[in-house]
């Protein structure tokens, strides 16, 4: 019987070997050979990708800290404090993420552009470009990834040790030394190269706003897809790999040294009316100023002709629908079900090996894993061309559906991989001696614990799907076309009105997904509470165990 369920665990990591060979490995591949053609003497001695280099470093780093020391302060002012109205704020944060990257950089004109409606209402003279523009557009598109993240790992740690040393008279800063960043360490590190990887891998914003000042995803994208230098193109992509490998090795020698167990006691903040209106006061200033250029759309929509005449008209949305926009939305949002849905799935099976089972093959699995969130969506885009052009899936909603799935994998992974690390290991074992299989560990402990971390990864997915642009530019026709794109061939034609009417129609289809994924964790929240007792009284072992 052992030796059957071995069989059948090595046919499921058999299998996912074969998916990420298929849909990640064999790609780069493809696209890596075209590193033979490269002439690398004359691309290394160009100014301009020794500047890009320079330049995507320098604005990752600065926009990386920025971003998660911001998302680390809101996640804690939203797990650890008193404040109400945190689904509010949780949905004014994650607004940035719920529209295209190149539409921040968009926003960003619109209100600090040199005709822009900020900085012509202060008198300035010149506008948000150059590496500020950079940072400014990263911080808002990448700090909601770094904010669910952290916010996911506070909520599964458990109060008890805190209490004890509190009663143990332990100071506190000797308890954040001891217990909360020894749990948070290696979450942490994930989140950083996360957070890293998401920001140089971006075009968009430097696109937008970056000006003389260009990264190499901009240098990439002007080189590669302006002149169709593929070969130039695999070693810009080779160079944007670099941190998912050094991720890895990172994550292989920062062993979790936390006490892994299930949440016996969740945090209660308790009344402290100094640290609540601090924690209102960043929540607030925060959620006003990511979602502000967000909300200069609605003026630009129905602006006649930004800037030179903002009187009101119905006609960009007219003309936009008129263009095919709704069909195209139909289009996006069939692709962001099945993503969603086949990519979570996805993502908690391999994360459930790599956390709970772990072995040589599951880390194979996890650099894999981890190995997509750095691949930039045009390198993926291009790569699948190359892998796939000719084959029956090719010109179809189902070559968009598997290179979003793999191009989003990395983030809820990651979720599932922290959340699951922290739960009890010695459930399965416990199960397996009271006869009760993986399967019905699952399905009756794990994923009821899992249910927000499940709704966040749904979300995450749907989300991305709806506004990605890089990845699928090269792999949709005109039937399958996504309403994204959209955006692009408006911004190329200058009907900047027209641009942010779509990414409005963007917004609004994941604000919609945003509310149903909410009232789903509501409304299983009770359900969850009921199936932990019950799991309690069959087993005797939902409590922590060393």
């Amino acid at each position: 019987m052992i030796k059957q369920k071995m069989w059948k665990i090595g046919g499921v990591k058999l299998l996912i070997g074969c998916f990420f060979l298929t849909a990640v490995i064999l790609p780069l591949i493809q696209m890596l050979a075209g590193l033979k053609d490269a002439d690398f003497g004359k691309i290394f001695s160009s100014p301009l990708v020794i500047n890009g280099i320079i330049n995507s470093v320098c604005v990752s780093l600065c926009a990386t800290v920025i971003s998660v020391i911001l998302a680390f302060i809101l996640a804690w002012c939203i797990t650890r404090t008193g404040v109400r109205l945190k689904g509010l704020f949780r949905i004014l944060l994650i607004l940035p993420m719920l529209i295209p990257s190149i539409s921040h950089g968009m926003g960003l004109i619109i209100l600090f552009g040199s005709n822009g409606i900020i900085t012509n209402f202060l008198g300035l003279s010149n506008g948000i470009y150059g590496f500020w523009g950079i940072v400014t557009g990263s911080v808002m598109y990448s700090f909601p990834v770094a904010f669910l993240m952290i916010s996911d790992v506070l909520k599964y740690e458990d109060a008890t040790p805190y209490e004890a040393a509190q009663v143990l008279g332990i100071p506190k800063s000797r308890r954040i030394t001891a217990i909360t960043l020894p749990y948070l360490r290696k979450p942490m590190i994930n989140v950083i190269f996360a957070t890293f990887t998401l920001i140089v891998t971006d075009y968009g914003v430097p696109l937008m706003v970056g000006g003389a000042y260009k990264t190499l995803p901009v240098v990439m994208y002007e080189e590669v897809i302006g002149g169709l230098d593929f070969s130039q193109g695999s070693v810009f992509g080779t160079l944007l790999l670099i941190p998912a490998v050094i991720a890895f090795a990172v994550d292989m020698l920062c062993k979790n040294r936390s006490n892994a167990s299930t949440v016996s006691k969740r945090f209660d903040p308790g009344k402290k009316p100094f640290r609540d209106i601090v924690s209102y006061i960043i929540l607030t200033v925060t959620s006003l100023a990511v979602s502000y250029p967000i909300f200069s759309f609605v003026q630009l929509t129905f602006a006649k002709r930004y800037p030179r005449d903002l009187s009101f008209t119905l006609h960009n949305i007219e003309s936009t629908i008129n263009k095919g926009a709704l069909e195209f939305l139909g289009n996006s949002v069939l692709i962001a079900v099945f993503v969603s849905v086949l990519g979570t799935a996805a993502a908690f099976i391999c994360a459930y090996f790599t956390a709970r089972m772990p072995s040589k093959s599951s880390s194979l699995i996890h650099l894999l894993s981890i190995t997509s969130l750095a691949i930039p969506g045009m390198v993926l885009g291009l790569s699948y061309v190359l892998m796939f052009k000719g084959s029956f899936i090719y010109g179809t909603f189902a070559i968009l559906i598997l290179v979003n799935s793999i191009h989003f994998f990395s983030s809820p992974y990651l979720m599932f991989y922290n959340s699951l690390g922290k739960l009890n290991r010695n459930l399965e074992s416990v199960g397996l001696t009271l006869g009760i299989g993986r399967v019905r560990m699952i399905k009756d402990v794990l994923l009821p614990q899992l249910v927000s971390t499940v709704a966040e990864s749904v979300s995450y997915f749907f989300v991305n799907s709806m506004m990605t642009i890089s990845a699928v530019a090269f792999l949709a026709t005109a039937k399958t076309k996504p309403v994204s794109l959209m955006i692009n061939q408006f911004e190329a034609q200058v009907l900047l009105e027209a641009a942010a009417f779509v990414s409005l129609m963007i917004l609004a289809v994941n604000l919609i997904l945003k509310g149903v994924v909410a009232l789903v964790k509501k409304k299983t929240a009770g359900g969850r509470k009921n199936a932990a007792e019950k799991t309690k009284n069959e087993t005797g072992c939902y409590c922590n165990a060393d």
